[in-house]
């Protein structure tokens, strides 16, 4: 049973990654379309949310490593 929570929980964390950094990417690309002066500071703020939502994943994969190896 853990291992069937496990791989949901994994995912649910991969697929919520890869909409958050879509969302992300496309929102920073409309972005710098319409300002292009300001492209230097939005690909910065856009690596800095990429980052926080791979934070997502990553904790997932922690939490599902608990459910499968902490008995």
């Amino acid at each position: 049973m853990n291992f069937i929570a496990a791989g949901l929980i994994i995912i649910g964390a991969a697929i919520g990654a890869g909409v958050g950094n879509g969302m992300v990417i496309s929102k920073t690309i409309e972005s710098m379309a319409r300002q292009p002066e300001m492209s230097g500071q939005l690909r910065s703020t856009m690596f800095i949310g990429v980052g926080l939502v791979e934070a997502v994943p990553i904790l997932g994969v922690v939490i599902a490593f608990i459910l499968v190896f902490g008995q």
